[in-house]
């Protein structure tokens, strides 16, 4: 009975970390919704279609929520590949048992896989094993719900030891079981360079007779083969990267179209500077410019260049309408491929040879509201409805995000003005006992220039009535017109891009960039002089040093005059003082 309970126990920790099961002839995978993840980029992520994820988990108005498990369909392709997500303590060496398939093979599948983000509940795709063009995680047709990893795992291990007191040590386990460390570390390689935590399972092997260590260890000289961490198996089997001595960079952006122009000029130009800081520190570039033209224009013309397929890098489109094209294009010619504007793609959640600068929609938004509801718990809420119209998505997308929150959220009331109505009515929705937080729904200069006076009249300078306005990136545009009022209101705003005027590197450029031109960056949201240093800088740099850790898809930080891709929610008295 003993003996079962083990076997059972077995199974289930050899198993669990497989969330791959069949029912009839198809094949699913569980996939735990992340913040900022929904139907539309998980169903890229898999290469399914929304409407199956949708039938098969009962969604109604396609919402989705964070923690929610999904049954997706496995797609049988050419390669036979599977999705599997990392479990806690698993580890690299464990899944290629699991799978029998190389950590080479696994690296390859999963460019940019490195032993720092390595981490519990990534999702990895897993090639099949070239010697098994059936693999056994294919389910069979008689199995319901049953799961099918290899058998090779299990010949590894007697049974599994859970460690249970906080100070058990791998010696303790050894002298319990009468193996010895080596054997021990030999089939749990990640115990080499770590202590153990409770909670952990051991793997505990079958004792090895004298003739069997003897001939193991006569193999393992002849084969190389060496009980290694985790880091030598990364390091072993990461692709080998060519020395550059020339860097080759394309910049695929319309110059010519009218609207676009100065904008994109104005990100060359600061491009260019970046290239003349790295030839300083002996970083050689050979730079490309192509002009992509307007938003329906085609750039098959551009692509079909013969020096195209030598880039080491490419940036740009400005337009959604060339991106695929071009994604695709770097995807086959395995090409660094660098979107500094749009965030209304989702390629990026498919294809590892490209770059986001500016955060998807569904991860920005959600990650605002995270600080929105820290910062003003219990707050009462009023959404300012101006006689102006809304001119751009991002106000629409940011207050149905909002909107959408609040309602699941009852520490917070929510109310609704409109400028057309009384004094009195206006003045008494603001709550004496509470915060108010005022958002506009526009982003624009005059909403900002009728809303000021407003409070003014109502409040006075001296007022016993707490008001803060929350609004829109736009707004570090007309800091000339309101800093005082900003200041006096407590105004917040979100931003994906923020330049501090402030930073001695960010005058420094300024300085640069107007003894360069003979002019200054135009006012905009986001300064596309910097924007264009910044990612040039960065990606030019990190090509040009050949560095130890591969890019990142998403990129979480910058160290250069603004912060890329950092979602936030900034207080501007913060900023300023």
């Amino acid at each position: 009975m003993k003996s079962i309970k083990q076997l059972l126990l077995l199974l289930f920790v050899c198993f669990f970390g497989l969330n791959l099961f069949a029912q009839g002839d198809t094949a699913y995978f569980r996939h735990t919704v992340e913040k900022g993840q929904n139907l539309y980029s998980i169903a890229n992520m898999y290469g399914v279609a929304q409407n199956e994820i949708i039938d098969l988990n009962s969604i109604n108005g396609n919402k989705i929520y964070v923690g929610q498990v999904l049954i997706i369909p496995q797609q049988k392709s050419a390669e036979n590949k599977i999705f599997h997500t990392i479990q806690e303590s698993e580890t690299l060496y464990r899944l290629t048992l699991i799978y029998q398939v190389s950590a080479k093979a696994i690296l390859d599948a999963n460019p940019g896989l490195s032993m720092t983000n390595f981490q519990t509940g990534k999702v990895i795709i897993i090639p099949s094993s070239p010697t098994d063009k059936n693999p056994e995680t294919t389910p069979r047709k008689e199995q319901t719900d049953v799961f099918n990893p290899p058998p090779p795992v299990m010949s590894r291990c007697r049974q599994m030891h859970r460690v249970t007191k906080r100070k058990e040590t791998i010696y303790d386990i050894s002298k319990e079981y009468a193996v010895s460390i080596e054997e021990l570390i030999a089939v749990n390689p990640e115990l080499e360079d770590r202590t153990l935590e409770k909670g952990d399972f051991i793997c505990i092997p079958y004792p090895q007779s004298p003739l069997s260590q003897t001939v193991s260890k006569e193999k393992s000289m002849e084969s190389g083969i060496v009980s290694t961490t985790e880091e030598r198996l990364f390091n072993k089997n990461k692709t080998k990267k060519e020395a550059i001595e020339t860097l080759k960079a394309a910049i695929i952006l319309p110059f010519t179209e009218t609207e676009s122009r100065s904008r994109m000029v104005e990100y060359y130009e600061g491009f260019l500077i970046a290239v003349d800081s790295l030839k300083r520190t002996g970083v050689s570039v050979e730079l490309y410019v192509y002009d992509s033209g307007e938003q329906n224009a085609s750039i098959s013309s551009i692509l079909k260049q013969k020096e195209m397929v030598e880039m080491d890098i490419i940036f740009g489109p400005l337009f959604s309408t060339h991106i695929k094209q071009l994604a695709d294009f770097a995807l086959t010619n395995k090409i660094r491929l660098v979107i500094p504007f749009t965030s209304k793609t989702n390629e990026v959640f498919n294809n590892p040879y490209i770059y986001q600068i500016n955060t998807p929609q569904s991860y920005l938004y959600s990650e605002i509201y995270e600080h929105f509801a820290r910062q003003f718990k219990d707050a009462n809420i009023i959404i300012w409805n101006g006689t102006e119209q809304t001119e751009d998505y991002r106000e629409d997308e940011f207050l149905k995000e909002i909107k959408q929150n609040l309602l699941q959220d009852k520490s917070m009331t929510v109310q609704t003005l409109d400028a057309t109505q009384n004094v009195n009515v206006i003045k008494n929705a603001f709550s004496p006992a509470k915060t108010n937080i005022l958002i506009p729904t526009s982003s624009s200069n005059i909403t900002l220039t009728r809303i000021f006076p407003l409070l003014t009249s109502l409040f006075g300078k001296v007022r016993e009535v707490d008001i803060q306005l929350v609004g829109y990136p736009e707004w570090q545009t007309y800091v000339k017109d309101h800093i005082d009022d900003y200041f006096e209101w407590d105004t917040y705003f979100y931003s994906s891009f923020y330049t501090n005027h402030l930073m001695p590197e960010t005058i420094k450029f300024a300085e640069n960039y107007r003894k360069w031109y003979s002019k200054d960056m135009v006012n905009t949201y986001p300064k596309y002089g910097i924007l264009g240093y910044d990612t040039g800088f960065y990606f030019l740099k990190g090509l040009g040093m050949q560095i130890k850790s591969p890019f990142s898809n998403v990129l979480s930080s910058n160290s250069g005059l603004t912060a890329i891709n950092s979602s936030m929610l900034t207080a501007y008295s913060l900023l300023i003082s």
